[in-house]
């Protein structure tokens, strides 16, 4: 089973796709948000704690942008979620003020071996992202950089997936 989850911010899709890998003890929930260890992040930290809070104690938590490492285990695996895994990929590579064109190929490198690892996973994946094309995202330059790249992180990803599940106020629709 691999299954992108994908809706708004505060639609439910997190719990959504924790309670698709609910009946599974050894998860391994990777969190692939802006910090390291050399640089905290306490509001990233808060929101990993909250998930924590939530989840089975079997469950594991990776920290880390290396989705490739976080779906090279033996059992399911839990992405949540790839927006901040983009974010976090173009601010560790500096990104941001780079060509547009230059950022695509630098995410497009790490997307491919992400849909690689996921095509080779061993074990249940849920990966949960935003869905950008019905989200509100500033009309500048960066905006629109986030918005363009994550389309098409979900839509390559999805292409590796057997369902892509929506998530509107709690409510989920089985694309």
């Amino acid at each position: 089973m691999k299954v992108l989850v994908t809706g708004g911010v505060r639609s439910g899709k997190s719990r959504h796709a924790e309670e698709l890998l609910r009946g599974y003890d050894d998860v391994t929930y990777v969190a692939p948000g802006p910090t390291t260890a050399e640089d905290p992040d306490p509001d990233w930290a808060a929101r990993v704690a909250a998930h924590q809070d939530r989840r089975p104690a079997g469950w594991t938590t990776l920290e880390t942008r290396d989705l490739v490492r976080g779906l090279g285990g033996s059992g399911p695996a839990l992405v949540d979620c790839l927006g901040t895994w983009l974010t976090a990929t173009i601010d560790a590579a500096g990104a941001w003020d780079l060509p547009s064109e230059r950022v695509h190929e630098l995410v497009g490198v790490q997307l491919e071996a992400t849909a690689a690892a996921l095509a080779g996973a061993a074990g249940p994946v849920v990966l949960v992202t935003n869905e950008v094309g019905l989200g509100v995202v500033p009309e500048h330059r960066s905006g629109r950089l986030f918005r363009d790249l994550l389309g098409t992180v979900n839509q390559r990803l999805a292409q590796g997936c057997d369902e892509v599940h929506l998530v509107v106020a709690g409510r989920v629709l089985a694309l």
